[in-house]
C-alpha cells in the first residue's frame, strides 16, 4: 500500500510514519505543503493520503479538492486539529473518506487507515456525533426521519436493545437492525452506540 502523508510538521509526519510501518507493505511518502503534495500525488500515485488541513500556501480543503480532481478514486483520510462540524462536513462533501482529530489514539488512527483503504468510511465517534447534532439541530437530519425511525430512536434512548425494540414494535430483529442502518446513514453516524448517544443527547426518551 502506498501512503502519502501531508502535514507541515516534520515531527507529526515522523510519528505517523512510525505507526504506519506496522501496516505490512506500506510505502510511505511525505509532503510538507500543498505544492509538494500535488507533485507527490502525480509521481507516486498513492492508494491513501493522510491529510492535515492546516497547511501553508494551498489550504487543506483546497488541496483535497485539487487532489480528487486529479484522481477521483483517491482515498483521503483527514487528520486535523480542526474537529468543528463545519470543517468535517466540508471535507466529506469534497470527497474525503475519513476524518480524525489529532487527539485520536494511535489505535484509532490505524483502524481508520484500514477502513478507508478497504473502501469504507470512518469518522471519529465524537466528531460524527457533533456533526449529526448540528444536522439535527438545523432540522436537516430530523426531516429525513420517518415516524418509525423516531420511535426506534426513542426506544434506544430508553436503553432498550435492538431485540427488545423488535419485540416492543412487533417486528423482526432484522427489520429493526436494517432501520437502524438507514437512520445512521441519514444522521451521519457510523455505529449503533453513536446513535444511542445521539438519541440520549437529544433527550428523545
Amino acid at each position: 500500500m502506498k501512503v502519502l502523508l501531508v502535514d507541515d510538521h516534520v515531527i507529526v509526519r515522523s510519528g505517523i510514519r512510525g505507526l504506519l510501518t506496522s501496516v505490512a507493505g506500506s510505502q510511505i511518502a511525505e509532503a510538507g505543503n500543498g505544492k509538494e503534495a500535488l507533485q507527490r500525488l502525480r509521481q507516486d500515485r498513492p492508494d491513501l493520503v493522510v491529510l492535515d488541513l492546516n497547511l501553508p500556501g494551498i489550504g487543506g480543503l483546497e488541496l483535497l479538492r485539487r487532489m480528487l480532481l486529479e484522481d477521483k478514486t483517491l482515498r483521503v483520510l483527514v487528520l486535523s486539529m480542526h474537529a468543528e462540524p463545519l470543517y468535517v462536513a466540508r471535507a466529506i462533501e469534497l470527497g474525503a473518506r475519513g476524518y480524525l482529530s489529532k487527539n485520536a489514539s494511535a489505535e484509532e488512527l490505524l483502524t481508520a487507515v484500514r477502513r478507508v483503504t478497504a473502501g469504507d468510511r470512518y469518522i471519529e465517534a465524537e466528531i460524527a456525533q457533533d456533526l449529526a447534532l448540528q444536522a439535527v439541530s438545523s432540522g436537516q437530519g430530523l426531516r429525513d426521519l420517518t415516524e418509525r425511525d423516531l420511535e426506534i430512536m426513542r426506544l434506544l434512548a430508553r436503553g432498550m436493545t435492538l431485540a427488545e425494540i423488535a419485540d416492543a414494535l412487533g417486528v423482526g430483529y432484522k427489520t429493526v437492525a436494517n432501520t437502524c442502518t438507514h437512520i445512521k446513514a441519514k444522521l451521519g453516524v457510523t455505529r449503533t452506540n453513536d446513535l444511542v448517544r445521539l438519541a440520549m443527547t437529544l433527550d428523545m426518551a
